[in-house]
């Protein structure tokens, strides 16, 4: 089963987990519910998902199941460990990760699933815990498109923006671009800020004539007044933008090219990480120019 009324298994509850979860939990989906932390999923249960104890629980009974967790040896965890997901997968199934990790790891994914006569789709997601909260996020995903059209209602839940990119692994490229932008987005934004400050504008000011202009973007609209407030809070963790500006390194190394934005961004980025903020959100570069020139 399918669409409106497929069950869901749905693994990792952090930040964006947890709202997408609840979102198809309000659309009337059985959602069975697992994370490392039982804790942060206690919301979730107490509006009526069901636990697992481990992914391959989750995922047993499900029809469509959804992933999100942080980092690629996660990912590799939750698909190819012992309580894996695909140690319970039968035929018929979707797999559908919305993390964003190797395109080389979607494609393995995609090709165990294939084995068993499952599907699955590589769906990272951008909007951040905004996007999530309000169910406006952005989805790229690679995969076939047989399984796409049939996960389409569940994508429709989540987001505003969804995507066919292409085979497997062409989500997770697609979200390359996306981070590459992201992050050269908001370490501009960081270092206009301060400039503004620095030069005696109000800054508030100075947003509103920009944040009309060519230089509108959601760095600007919606983590610069963030900034303002001194609010350095997590929608998105530093410590994840360097794992996708790796990832971004490395593939780009793979296609033999040299792109110069990637390595600033993620120099900037690995600096914020090696002064203690990498649990801070994207913003938070931001601390950088204030502790470089007190």
């Amino acid at each position: 089963m399918s669409g409106n009324h497929a069950r869901i298994g749905w693994i990792g509850t952090g930040i964006m987990g947890n709202s997408m979860a609840g979102h198809l939990l309000r659309a009337g989906h059985p959602v069975v519910v697992h994370s490392r932390t039982r804790a942060k999923a206690q919301h979730l249960l107490d509006a009526g998902a069901t636990w697992a104890a481990h992914a391959a629980e989750a995922a047993a009974g499900a029809d469509i199941v959804c992933t999100n967790v942080g980092l690629p040896h996660e990912v590799e965890d939750v698909y190819f460990g012992a309580n894996g997901v695909l140690a319970s997968l039968r035929a018929g199934q979707i797999l559908i990760d919305f993390s964003t990790s190797p395109p080389s790891l979607a494609r393995r994914i995609a090709e165990a699933a294939r084995a068993k006569g499952a599907w699955a789709l590589d769906a990272p997601v951008s909007g951040g815990d905004v996007g999530a909260r309000n169910a406006a996020l952005a989805i790229m995903v690679g995969g076939p498109a047989e399984a796409f059209e049939r996960a389409k209602p569940i994508f429709e839940k989540l987001g505003k923006t969804i995507v066919l990119e292409g085979e497997a692994g062409a989500g997770q490229r697609t979200k390359i671009v996306n981070q590459v932008l992201v992050a050269g987005n908001t370490l501009s934004m960081c270092e206009s800020v301060y400039f503004a400050t620095k030069a005696g504008l109000d800054p508030e000011k100075v947003l509103a004539a920009v944040g009309g202009g060519a230089a509108a973007s959601w760095s600007v609209s919606v983590l610069a007044p963030r900034v303002l407030k001194g609010d350095f809070d997590p929608g998105f963790f530093v410590e994840h933008m360097v794992k996708d500006l790796r990832i971004a390194k490395a593939e780009a190394a793979e296609l033999g090219l040299s792109l110069p934005i990637i390595e600033l961004c993620l120099a900037q980025y690995e600096r914020l990480v090696a002064a203690g903020h990498g649990r801070r959100g994207t913003q938070g570069l931001f601390l950088l120019y204030r502790e470089a020139h007190g």
